[in-house]
């Protein structure tokens, strides 16, 4: 079955289009990465998936419910949360999980809740006084309450510190593990690639890639990073140098660096040996090499600032996204 499904979404603010035309299935027990530059429309369509904004046009479905009729009971077996989470000041860190408790119909432990976010020991100061990256924790303890179906995450990191990411990132997975379905938005992302079976790229509203990291990789041109350590035989310094000329002529290099006595060489696989043959042609010792997969950062950056393959399989616009200032308004 199918936790989210989104058919021919639209939503419009005036003469501004948020998001267009948006197709998109998230399995129940997936943990979905849903990604985007500010002003994509992410946040947009996340309030869409809970009823507090409606689509102009096509049909939202979560849980197995229109979210547009059943949006109390869709919030219901749904944890939120939320980009910019406030607290009430005057309110205790428990008070606030005691309340998450009793709106969900829930049994849950307040305390229980606490202790796995790391909260248990400042559960009886005023949240007025938590620190960002508390008051997130205390977001998430909420959000776990009554055993979601659906957890939707919207920057869940944000103000924690690597340990508490870390951390964030664990109770990612244990929810998934009971069964849980994850819809998770971040600009870190390591974050995403670590614990995401698929990830969604939003582009000025539109879906322009949809696949695992490696599906994404591989649909960019499957292209890896080969760095090399070259010797002092490259005659003069920088771009124009003999081991920078030498590797620019390989069939498949797409970029080549100079970074201090290495070299950073974008290539296609099996250009690697090319390469390493051509510097050694051209005189240049080569002292050490090592290669490394495209990141998500850079696959990320390749959809939606670079020419790629849209969603569709059709090629997507070279232009980066203009002036961002619209969208923001409507990407709260």
């Amino acid at each position: 079955m199918t936790a989210i499904e989104l058919r021919g979404v639209r939503k419009e603010f005036g003469d501004v289009t948020a998001v267009r035309d948006l197709d998109l299935t998230v399995a129940e027990g997936e943990v979905y990465g849903f990604l985007g530059p500010n002003g994509a429309g992410k946040s947009t369509t996340i309030d869409m998936l809970l009823d507090l904004v409606r689509p102009t046009a096509g049909t939202v479905r979560v849980l197995g419910r229109d979210a547009t009729g059943d949006g109390v009971a869709i919030r219901r077996r749904t944890g939120v949360l939320p980009d910019g989470f406030s607290v009430y000041d005057r309110l205790s860190g428990r008070k606030h999980v005691e309340f998450a408790v009793r709106s969900k119909e829930a049994d849950d432990d307040p305390d229980d809740l606490l202790e796995r976010v790391g909260l248990l020991d400042d559960a009886d100061r005023k949240a007025g006084g938590y620190s960002k990256g508390m008051r997130q924790r205390l977001a998430l303890a909420m959000a776990l309450a009554g055993e979601p179906d659906l957890l939707v995450l919207d920057e869940p990191s944000s103000g924690l510190d690597p340990a508490g990411a870390k951390e964030m990132r664990e109770i990612v997975e244990r929810e998934a593990d009971r069964g849980a379905t994850v819809f998770f938005s971040s600009h870190i992302l390591e974050q995403v690639d670590a614990v995401c079976d698929r990830v969604g790229i939003l582009r000025d509203g539109e879906l322009v890639a949809e696949d695992s990291v490696e599906g994404l990789r591989e649909a960019v041109g499957g292209e890896e990073t080969l760095e090399i350590a070259v010797g002092d035989a490259t005659g003069a310094n920088g771009a124009d140098d003999a081991a920078v000329a030498a590797v620019r002529a390989v069939d498949g290099v797409s970029r080549v660096d100079r970074d201090g006595d290495a070299l950073v060489v974008s290539c296609a696989d099996g250009a690697k040996t090319r390469v390493i043959a051509a510097l050694e042609d051209a005189g240049v010792a080569v002292d050490d090499f090592h290669t490394r997969e495209a990141s998500l950062e850079d696959l990320f950056l390749a959809y939606t600032e670079g020419d790629t393959p849209t969603a569709d399989g059709d090629e997507s616009g070279s232009d980066p996204p203009g002036d961002d200032t619209a969208d923001e308004e409507v990407d709260r």
